[in-house]
């Protein structure tokens, strides 16, 4: 009887033995799953940070202006008569543009130049009578008043029919037609608007913290997002003497080379100036940069554990930088990292500090000085 329950608490004994040694096993097993879930090495893109000259430079944006802008208009009202150009063509200066119907002006002209003729030689012919003192010098001076009078009379209907001819006021490429043979216009009615497109201005704004490093004659490059592959150098023309008050800005005018007449008045433009000499910074893409309220920071990976044991994952190091210009895709970086060093430039959003990573740098992110829009 002994023996049986000896024997029974042996096998009792086994049985819980077995069952809280699995459960023991089964529990440290989950942790150590659970321990390896909790931390898994994130994918990530690297790029090696290198060191280049970049040439410091104010950037802004503006407007480009027609040297010689107007939009052509008749001073008085009339019926268009005749047009002798074409849209879009380039004209001379005083070239007949649009003319007005005339015919009554004419005629009223030619009235009071036969009147200012008689006056005239009334005029003569009292002259030459007031030497043999027959007429009175009073009469003389009648006559010369009324001779200048017709002629002032002559002057002012001669304009007015002049004001029926609309000519170019200087050399330019012409806009397009607003008018048509048989209309009516009142006075300053648009007919066409003429434009000198070489060269061509641009004006934009600095703010006034910029005075001090910009001066008449410093060489600009423009360049519009109509031509991606072209720029347009210039110099600064004009600096406004005035700062707004309201932005602190100031008004800057560039004159730019337009042989071409590919720039046309009203288009937006960048504007690079060059300032002081290139210097040496360490380059990164924009993206390897993590921006957030209390710094910009970026992710350097640490890879001495992989080189000692080539296990060991590689680890992501948080630290803090001091970022400069840009220019396209890249970002000078003043402070926090070194060339040579490992910079994650995607996958930071997973990561935290002492996170490991696995490097895959299939995908490239931009990194380019002029990036260019593609349309695929």
């Amino acid at each position: 009887m002994l023996r049986r329950m000896i024997m029974m608490l042996v096998a009792v004994g086994v049985v819980f033995g077995a069952v809280f040694g699995f459960e023991a096993f089964k529990a440290r097993m989950i942790n150590k799953a659970i321990a390896g879930l909790r931390n898994p090495p994130q994918a990530v893109s690297t790029i090696e940070a290198t060191t280049q000259q970049w040439q410091e430079r104010l950037e802004a944006v503006g407007s480009t202006r027609a040297q010689k802008g107007a939009d052509l208009s008749a001073q008085v009202a009339g019926i268009v008569k005749a047009i002798h150009f074409q849209s879009g063509e380039k004209v001379e200066k005083g070239a007949l543009l649009v003319e007005l119907e005339a015919a009554d002006d004419i005629a009223h002209l030619q009235a009071l130049e036969a009147t200012a003729s008689l006056a005239q030689l009334n005029y003569n012919r009292d002259s030459g009578l007031l030497r043999t003192d027959a007429v009175s010098q009073q009469a003389a001076d009648t006559d010369l008043a009324t001779l200048k009078n017709d002629q002032a009379l002559v002057a002012q209907q001669r304009a007015l029919v002049g004001y029926k001819s609309v000519t170019a006021p200087y050399s330019g490429r012409l806009g397009i037609r607003q008018v048509d043979v048989g209309q009516f216009i009142a006075p300053g009615t648009p007919m066409v608007t003429l434009q000198q497109l070489d060269p061509i201005f641009v004006d934009f704004y600095l703010p006034q913290q910029s005075l001090a490093k910009i001066k008449v004659g410093q060489q600009v490059t423009a360049k519009v997002d109509t031509y991606p592959d072209s720029s347009f150098t210039g110099t600064i023309l004009a600096i406004n003497p005035q700062v707004n008050t309201a932005s602190r800005n100031v008004q800057v005018r560039a004159t730019l080379k337009n042989p071409d007449e590919k720039l046309l008045a009203g288009m937006f433009v960048t504007v690079d100036i060059d300032i002081g000499v290139p210097k040496s910074y360490v380059t990164l893409p924009k993206t390897a940069i993590y921006y957030n309220a209390y710094g910009d920071i970026a992710y350097l990976v640490d890879s001495e554990a992989t080189a000692k044991d080539g296990k060991t994952p590689d680890v992501a190091r948080q630290v803090f930088v001091k970022t400069g210009q840009t220019r396209g895709d890249q970002v000078a970086v003043l402070d926090g990292i070194k060339a040579g060093d490992t910079v994650v430039t995607a996958g930071q959003n997973k990561l935290q500090n002492g996170s490991p990573v696995q490097i895959d740098n299939d995908v490239k992110v931009p990194f380019s000085a002029n990036p260019q829009v593609s349309e695929e």
